[in-house]
């Protein structure tokens, strides 16, 4: 089973509060909004640039 990673990261108050009003609009908590965009960034890349391949014991 692959072990989930945690990320933390500095925003604005202003910009938290924006962040949270559009996850609640698209019906995901901050987190499944951040995982949702997240995800599109990559299938986004991967369509331009071809599928990123990793190594098995990649933790970056």
């Amino acid at each position: 089973m692959k072990k989930q990673k945690h990320i933390s990261i500095r925003i604005d108050e202003d910009i938290l509060h924006k962040f949270h009003y559009v996850s609640k609009y698209n019906g995901r908590s901050a987190s499944g909004q951040i995982m949702y965009l997240i995800n599109q960034c990559i299938r986004d890349f991967e369509k331009e640039q071809g599928k990123i391949e990793l190594k098995e014991s990649a933790e970056n």
